[in-house]
């Protein structure tokens, strides 16, 4: 399998410092090796990367309410440097970050710039990565998930994630 099958997007998923800094309560321990994992890759796309950011802006009247409850240090306004992209992801991408205040990333506007092929790579393989596979693999995108390339919450819930969306084959491709 190349690194960029038939014209797919790499979706870099969520690379951000809330991820990425060890004092962060959602700190991924694999977030430096996805990240270099996703500069060795993102040249075979050229123009064809798109980087994502979740934002906490969804309605706290909802379940999101609940959730900000559970985790306060991330209530914080999203121009907050939480929420800023690490600046190994900086540069990655000619086209502007897709901010979301959900999970998943997959809907209209990342089906309509990828054309519905994507190699997703990011953080967290359990939370954001996988959210964005499976509504994708429902959409009937074709998925292509880069292991190397995502960093879990920690390595067990990194490798159920994956274990998960292999399920999904053939929509979506683990490798």
């Amino acid at each position: 399998m190349t690194l960029a099958p038939d014209g797919a997007w790499l979706v870099v998923v969520d690379p951000q410092r809330i991820f990425a800094d060890p004092a962060s309560d959602w700190a991924a321990p694999g977030f430096g090796r996805a990240m270099e994992r996703i500069r060795e890759i993102a040249p075979a796309f050229g123009d064809r990367v798109v980087v994502t950011r979740w934002l906490p802006t969804a309605d706290r009247g909802t379940s999101w309410g609940d959730y900000f409850r559970a985790w306060p240090f991330a209530d914080v306004e999203p121009a907050d440097p939480l929420y800023e992209l690490v600046p190994e992801a900086r540069g990655l991408s000619p086209h502007p970050t897709l901010d979301l205040p959900t999970f998943g990333k997959w809907g209209p506007a990342l089906r309509s710039i990828t054309g519905g092929r994507a190699v997703l790579t990011g953080a967290a393989t359990d939370c954001c990565v996988i959210s964005t596979a499976l509504a994708a693999a429902d959409d009937g995108a074709r998925v292509v998930v880069d292991a190397a390339g995502c960093a879990g919450s920690d390595p067990q819930n990194h490798a159920a994630a994956l274990r998960i969306m292999g399920l999904y084959a053939p929509q979506i491709t683990v490798r």
